[in-house]
């Protein structure tokens, strides 16, 4: 029997776990320290640990994973989407290994993952495009001169990236320099390389996608459009299929644009091609991803077609089950249940889930990585579920997502379901005549009249303790959870007075008016500053980053700044990171 690692974690491994059992193939599971208790570690056939927790110790460790594909005797590798997905070097070292690769051939990663490659393709088959730099850009200057040329807005875009990480919008020219290093940090931290290129940015654009599927015989099949403009910080919240308010050129112009790309570029697999639509009717190629997309469900729901079992079929080289564009049945929603506070900002809130009551009936599919007693660590995504909602016109959808958004209950950590519930409320989005959400409404357009969460108890993400054992004579590896072992142990009282002791300091919250608290829980990326350095009240001082995200901090007071937090450490929200004492 054939044998699938997934080299991924949370609901995305789930959804294949279960494709796997829908197609006859056996799936192998890894994992963080974190993530010893998830469900897709449950759930698979098999589960392998990482060692650590970070993501470049554990789900981007191309070695260790290929070293557990071995192991577990696995002869197919499907990556998901984040993490490897769109590496070329990782689909390489999967085929040199004698693997089958699920995605497409390392070539079009290659050239497709890099924008400017990809806008040459766009360019050589007619595809719509606004202006851009011809090759990414030496320096922030260089960012700065195409602005003052081409006009603003401009879209800082990292050159290797995707999923919004990298990219970047500046409205003034004042923000440019900062905006551009903050997309090349963030470029560097998520795919290893920093470079940066400059495209015009259309004003309040809505953001359509087009779904293709494309086999190893030369077949290319546009399954239809998405529409994705409900978004914060470049990151997606709410999708919905088919795309609506189009017109049929608009319609059959961004199919067209899609196959021919995909089709110069020798594309196999599954992928998405996104483009921007203006308010005036301006289409302009954005990017290709080289890989399943987070919302392919709603797609799945409004064709019939699996595309996670198509993608094993591509990879087996058996042709498409389909020769053309489906006619969609029906109106699909997807909702992305983040674990962060709409209240605050989508501020991350990692955790652990005490509550997970999700909806049902008719019209509900949902695509979990969590249930009740699972752990959110804040060193991956923030994405705990996926909330799909189906009906037969797109009205009936909405009121079928109305219903199911109240029915969903989640306690133990934050989550963006009050956000959700307003959006579905919100004429801009739920009209029957308009449509006026676009990529930046949530800045520009939405009153966040959403209440923030209670405070919640957030945990450091669980730890393994390993140590060796002997069985028959042979040397074993054992891990169990930490949290488990403090549980069992019978340490004296003094040791376990010390270890309060030591649990309340590491915690301690802010007190004083001249400390400056983080804002979330996550890791502490950068300083700006150095010790006793004089900041303005205002200053940019530092930079923390959780679950995908950078949030900023910046100084509530001028003075002279004494940190206590150590670069790259990791922060509970409400910790003391530093304090800023007037002269």
């Amino acid at each position: 029997m054939k044998k699938i690692l997934i080299a991924n974690r949370g609901e995305i491994a789930v959804r294949i776990i279960r494709a796997c059992r829908d197609y006859g193939l056996q799936s192998i599971a890894v994992y963080a320290d974190s993530d010893i208790n998830a469900q897709h570690v449950q759930l698979a056939d098999e589960a392998y640990g990482l060692g650590g927790n970070s993501p470049a110790e554990t789900y981007l460790n191309i070695p260790q994973l290929l070293d557990i594909a071995k192991r577990s005797g696995a002869n197919m590798v499907h990556p998901g989407y984040g993490f490897l997905s769109e590496r070329a070097e990782f689909a390489r070292a999967v085929i040199d290994a004698g693997l089958i690769w699920i995605g497409p051939e390392p070539e079009a990663i290659d050239i497709l993952g890099d924008k400017v490659k990809a806008r040459k393709i766009a360019q050589r088959v007619g595809a719509p495009l606004v202006p851009g730099t011809e090759e990414p850009v030496k320096n922030a200057e260089e960012a700065l001169t195409f602005a003052e040329k081409y006009g603003l807005p401009i879209a800082i875009k990292a050159a290797y990236g995707g999923g919004g990480r990298g990219l970047k919008i500046a409205w003034r020219l004042d923000e440019v320099s900062e905006l551009y290093n903050s997309a090349v940090r963030e470029a560097t931290a998520a795919f290893g390389r920093g470079e940066c290129f400059i495209e015009q940015f259309l004003d309040k654009p809505r953001h359509i996608e087009a779904q293709v599927l494309a086999d190893k015989l030369g077949n290319v099949v546009v399954l239809g459009t998405r529409d994705c403009s409900l978004q914060r910080r470049n990151q997606k919240l709410v999708e919905e299929a088919p795309a609506p308010f189009l017109t049929d050129n608009q319609r059959q112009r961004i199919h067209h644009a899609a196959r021919d790309i995909c089709t110069e570029a020798r594309y196999t697999g599954a992928g998405t091609v996104e483009f921007l639509l203006s308010a005036d009717g301006t289409i302009s190629f954005l990017e290709v991803n080289t890989r399943l997309q987070v919302e392919h469900p709603i797609t799945e729901e409004t064709t019939g077609i699996d595309i996670v079992i198509e993608q094993f079929r591509i990879a087996e080289g058996k042709p498409l089950s389909l020769a053309t564009t489906p006619i969609p049945s029906g109106h699909s929603f997807e909702f992305r249940i983040n674990a962060e506070d709409a209240g605050k900002g989508f501020l991350p809130t990692p955790g652990t889930v005490t509550l997970f009551s999700p909806p049902s009936g008719p019209g509900i599919r949902l695509d979990s990585g969590v249930v009740t007693g699972s752990v959110i660590p804040g060193t991956f995504d923030s994405l705990m579920a996926k909330l799909i909602v189906t009906g037969k016109t797109r009205q009936q959808a909405i009121a079928r997502a109305q219903r199911a958004l109240q029915e969903f209950n989640i306690e133990g950590v934050a989550s963006v379901l009050p956000f959700h519930q307003a959006v579905m409320q919100h004429p801009d989005f739920i009209s029957d005549d308009t449509f006026k959400v676009h990529t930046r409404w949530i800045e520009t357009d939405f009153i966040n009249q959403v209440k923030i969460s209670p405070r919640q108890e957030n945990h450091y993400p669980e730890k393994v303790t390993r140590t060796f054992i002997e069985i028959d004579g042979r040397r074993h590896q054992l891990g169990l959870s930490t949290e488990l072992l403090k549980k069992l142990s019978l340490s004296n009282p003094g040791q376990n007075s010390m270890t309060k002791n030591a649990t309340s300091t590491a915690e301690e919250t802010i007190t004083t008016p001249n400390q400056v608290p983080a804002p979330i829980s996550g890791i502490l990326q950068s300083w700006y500053v150095q010790e006793g350095d004089e900041v303005k009240q205002g200053d940019v001082i530092a930079v923390m980053e959780a679950m995908k995200m950078e949030t900023q901090l910046t100084a509530h007071r001028s003075g002279k700044i004494n940190i206590y937090a150590e670069k790259g450490s990791y922060q509970q929200a409400g910790n003391a990171l530093a304090s800023i004492n007037e002269d």
